[in-house]
């Protein structure tokens, strides 16, 4: 069987940006014999994220993490149709998804590592499997629920950097969902602010590229920021900090900002912003969705349940075809993405 698939081509080094060129489209060829236990899968839907950048290093700096290597398959979310199978429970049909997919149009997996699916989950949108109903939402979800500590009734003020990606979208309305009486996003363009507040539900949008970042929050959160799921860090993450209330929380989900420096995870913070989470005993907590596994379930009945009913909004920027995946990772680590970014393989 013919099928493409993308290669690490080069490494853009600890401190520089990844390009396009960085990955290598290979066209090869797929022996179609399972052995016990194995299904032949084809690929419609990958994703691309921003921890994938520490993937593109030798040194990842996270334990769980593992590099990429050079001239072999990337992988990562991905979700398809399982085509034949040799595994018990799989059949011809079935809809599986799994967090080490290989960037490949079509491939043989371990039955036993893949997730059978309803589709019914997310109303036959296969995508928002990799994004709202998979492991971004329960990101978003159980990151806000286990560290962000929203309580219905008590007027909380959350903020959510890098709102207008994947995962920022999601937390800043699952926390008004959970609660919180004001949420503020914090994006880089203004058509981005428009429909974090028209559409998404957010109380208030900041761009930080065009506005005075300390003066609009001052103003969207008259009441201080009770609890701030960062997904950027540097320079942004001081500044609301900075406007924390005692006792607040921030809820460290990731730091896009610093991901192509030669700094550890998480980047050690700024000694002014350490000494005001000392001070005003503010919890920030590096959170890591799979340490949550019993609770994901759940989570996941939640947000289909929320998406279904038009509760949860979802937003996603779609590039066709897999020759485009080192052109659609490079364009949403500089933001040029709404929502998930997904790349759809085939139909």
């Amino acid at each position: 069987m013919h099928v493409q698939r993308i290669l690490l081509n080069s490494r853009p080094g600890n401190n520089g940006a990844p390009v396009s060129e960085n990955f290598r489209l290979e066209d090869t060829s797929l022996q179609l014999d399972l052995s016990e236990g194995e299904v032949l899968v084809r690929t419609l839907y990958l994703s691309v994220d921003p921890y994938m950048r520490c993937r593109m290093n030798e040194d990842t700096g996270a334990d769980y993490l593992t590099p990429w290597k050079l001239s072999e398959c990337v992988d990562g979310g991905g979700v398809g149709l399982v085509e034949s199978s040799q595994c018990e429970g799989l059949n011809r049909g079935d809809v599986v998804t799994w967090f080490n997919w290989p960037w490949a149009t079509h491939c043989v997996l371990k039955g036993n590592a893949l997730q059978k699916v309803d589709p019914q989950l997310v109303d036959g949108h296969l995508s928002h499997l990799l994004g709202a109903v998979g492991i971004t939402g329960l990101t978003a979800i159980l990151g806000i629920r286990e560290k962000g500590h929203v309580t219905q009734g008590a007027n909380q003020t959350m903020v959510v950097s890098g709102a207008a990606g994947a995962c920022g979208s999601i937390a800043g309305q699952v926390g008004r969902l959970d609660g919180c009486s004001r949420v503020v996003g914090i994006c880089g363009s203004q058509g981005k602010c428009t429909t974090l507040v028209e559409e998404l539900g957010f109380t208030a949008a900041i761009n930080y590229r065009h506005d005075d970042t300390d003066a609009r929050l001052k103003e969207c959160c008259p009441d201080g920021v009770d609890v701030y799921f960062d997904n950027v860090g540097g320079p942004i993450s001081d500044t609301v900090i900075s406007q924390m209330n005692s006792g607040g929380h921030v809820v460290l989900c990731g730091q896009i900002s610093q991901y192509n420096k030669d700094v550890p995870y998480p980047p050690p913070l700024d000694p002014s912003t350490q000494e005001i989470l000392r001070s005003r005993n503010i919890t920030r907590d590096r959170f890591t969705v799979l340490n949550y596994m019993d609770k994901m379930d759940a989570a996941l009945l939640q947000l289909s349940t929320w998406v279904k009913s038009g509760q949860l909004k979802v937003r996603e920027t779609v590039v066709n075809g897999i020759e485009n995946m080192g052109v659609a990772f490079c364009s949403m680590m500089e933001g040029g993405n709404i929502g998930k970014q997904i790349i759809k393989v085939s139909d």
